[in-house]
């Protein structure tokens, strides 16, 4: 099987709660490889190109303005079926549906504030990526 990579970013609430070496910790255990990896203070304009998708969503401008609060961690991982496994290990996007040993389902405190966020597909973890990092980072 041939590695993949993806986008995984600690979000400001996990970043303010001391949860970035627990969190990297977890992906590391799990014989991921982490490839890059930096921690930002997020533009508005970045915000929005990320959460693209969700434009014109009643939630829309609270997560712009919840990600931009505070630095966030970015990070390209690496490893076989990588968007799976790391979906599979961050849990449900709701806490409250997310099992206990998935990191929401032991860190995150609600929807809104839910720890992490990471790529759902190839495609868009090429696109956010691109976002954060060049390919000389990579």
């Amino acid at each position: 099987m041939v590695a993949q990579r993806t986008f995984v970013m600690i979000k400001p609430d996990g970043v303010k709660r001391g949860l970035i070496g627990e969190i990297i910790s977890r992906f590391e255990k799990r014989g991921l490889k982490i490839v890059s990896l930096k921690m930002v203070k997020m533009s508005r304009d970045t915000a929005e190109k990320l959460y693209e998708e969700h434009k014109g969503k009643s939630f829309f401008e609270e997560l712009v303005n919840y990600v931009t609060s505070g630095p966030v961690v970015c990070m390209v991982i690496e490893g076989d079926d990588v968007v799976q496994v790391i979906r599979r290990m961050i849990g449900n996007t709701d806490p409250k549906e997310a099992p206990p040993g998935t990191i929401r389902g032991d860190y995150a405190l609600s929807k809104s504030e839910n720890v992490i966020h990471a790529s759902d597909s190839i495609e868009k973890a090429q696109r956010e990526m691109s976002l954060f990092f060049d390919k000389s980072d990579l």
